[in-house]
């Protein structure tokens, strides 16, 4: 008797706690909101190479500093780090609360690079760094480089 007066308590105990927090909606993901990682105050993205307003090559050399913050591959999730994302010609940033896309404006640096070689037509040119989380989401506030403009020969 005592046996089931004990399953009958776990038994109601266990309803209690699944009716005060139901079940997740099959195919629901967290909120991008939830997934904001927390910048550190004082930390920067910045170029390194090439410089604001310099004339450069076709193909040339885009190098990446960062300060008060650690790269790591995309998909490591370690507090106060990210992976780099280098904006070219975009007027205006995608929404800086969603994972950041990957299209011809927009590249990931995932592995945790910090340069890479460019190659873009002749002309002028804006290039911007966004730095993000594990998810491919700009922190909270955002860390931005100052865009800057280079001349492609």
């Amino acid at each position: 008797m005592r046996t089931i007066l004990v399953s009958v308590a776990l038994l109601m105990v266990s309803a209690a706690v699944m009716a005060a927090s139901p079940p997740p909606i099959p195919g629901s993901t967290p909120s991008a909101a939830a997934l904001l990682s927390p910048a550190p105050a004082g930390a920067s993205v910045y170029f390194i190479e090439p410089a604001d307003g310099a004339t450069v090559p076709r193909k040339f050399t885009v190098k990446f500093g960062v300060k008060g913050l650690t790269v790591v591959p995309a998909g490591t999730d370690e507090p106060n780090s990210g992976h780099h994302h280098l904006v070219i010609d975009l007027a205006t940033l995608p929404d800086m609360t969603q994972p950041l896309p990957s299209n011809s404006h927009i590249m990931h640096f995932g592995k945790g690079q910090t340069e890479t070689e460019l190659t873009l037509p002749p002309g002028k040119h804006t290039l911007q760094l966004v730095f993000a989380n594990y998810q491919h989401i700009p922190h909270s506030p955002p860390v931005l480089s100052k865009p800057i403009t280079i001349t492609v020969q």
